[in-house]
């Protein structure tokens, strides 16, 4: 047997692990859509962690957190019809422009004065503003965060997303919202698209009337393409950072970074999936099916991720990150609520 095939199988052991760690998974995610299968598959991974695996496995797990992640990413593409977001972009647009500037500003001062990581605060703070695990999956590759970094973001997006379930339709019939209010404040404030879902089905509910779950559903998509030009500037700020570090080391020539090396390439599959899915006559079912794929992979992912993390160092380092999380959540509802007020919307 050559090198190179004792690689591919090497390589192919390792995400046929993540694959059946997955599968589970997805199950539980699907019994429990609250929770979501990726946030099921990082804690297995974890708790896998804590046990000694073989060496053999180590390389196709790797290849799972970092390629098939941005795989993912591109199959996620299929969910958005871009006429919906153009015609929704227009009422939404300002609150989400406005809680995407109070969610990094936030985090950007919230974590300095913590002293939590560079990396897990931007991961919280881009999971916070624009679609939990799906952007944090989206930035973690750009911005080159330890997979550490990554189950702490992953952790922190996931506590809020429970809790906003519970309390925003609470809230939003103690403040008097309208279904639209309703379904714009959710659709920009709760993290996850399916803690979205989740929150406004249960408004609707008691409405009578699904105008806030169709409302908040096609807010949160709209604000998912956000993800397109909040990584392409962390990949221009990641390759000066770069660049500075590489001139101020005698052993690194400033030559060795470039944007062309850490663009996020995946991202343009997005876009590009996104304008195929807009234009293209391809089925519902079709469309639907590659999504699925998608978020199977992320959830292989995540758990490529737990396996490589180390519960004991995540537990540590906990309550620093879970504060900033609250900030920039706090930050997030109060600004959207503000600006819907400002224009007309609540």
């Amino acid at each position: 047997m050559t090198k190179q095939n004792f690689f591919k199988k090497e390589m192919l052991i390792g995400i046929g692990c993540c694959f059946l760690i997955a599968l589970p998974a997805f199950l539980l995610g699907k019994s429990f859509p609250i929770i979501g299968g990726p946030v099921f598959g990082i804690l297995m991974g974890m708790l896998l962690a804590l046990f000694k695996r073989p060496a053999r496995l180590d390389s196709g797990i790797k290849f799972t957190s970092k390629y098939i992640l941005q795989y993912s990413i591109v199959l996620l593409g299929f969910e958005m019809n871009l006429f919906n977001v153009i015609k929704v972009g227009t009422q939404s647009l300002a609150v989400i422009i406005f809680t995407l500037s109070a969610s990094f500003l936030t985090a950007f001062f919230a974590g300095k004065a913590l002293k939590v990581d560079g990396n897990t605060t931007t991961l919280i703070g881009v999971g916070t503003s624009i679609c939990g695990g799906s952007a944090i999956a989206a930035t973690a590759p750009v911005i080159r965060a330890k997979d550490e970094d990554v189950a702490q973001a992953i952790s922190t997006i996931f506590l809020f997303n429970i809790i906003a379930v519970f309390i925003f339709p609470a809230l939003g019939r103690l403040i008097g919202m309208s279904d639209t209010g309703f379904g714009m404040w959710a659709g920009t404030a709760i993290n996850d698209t399916s803690s979205v879902v989740a929150a406004s089905a249960a408004w609707s509910n008691a409405a009578g009337n699904n105008t806030a779950l169709a409302f908040a559903t096609i807010v949160k998509l709209t604000r998912t393409l956000m993800i397109i030009p909040i990584t392409l500037v962390l990949a221009i700020y990641t390759t000066r950072k770069l660049k500075r570090t590489a001139t101020g080391s005698e052993s690194s020539p400033s030559g060795n970074f470039s944007i062309v090396r850490i663009f996020p390439w995946f991202v343009l599959g997005f876009l590009a999936s996104a304008i195929l899915n807009t234009f293209l006559p391809i089925p519902v079912t079709v469309a639907s099916g590659l999504v699925q794929i998608g978020k199977f992979m992320i959830i292989m992912a995540m758990t490529a991720i737990g396996l490589n993390t180390n519960i004991r160092k995540l537990l540590t380092n906990g309550i620093k990150p879970i504060c900033l999380g609250l900030c920039c959540w706090f930050a997030v509802a109060v600004v959207s609520l503000i600006v819907q007020h400002a224009v007309g919307i609540v």
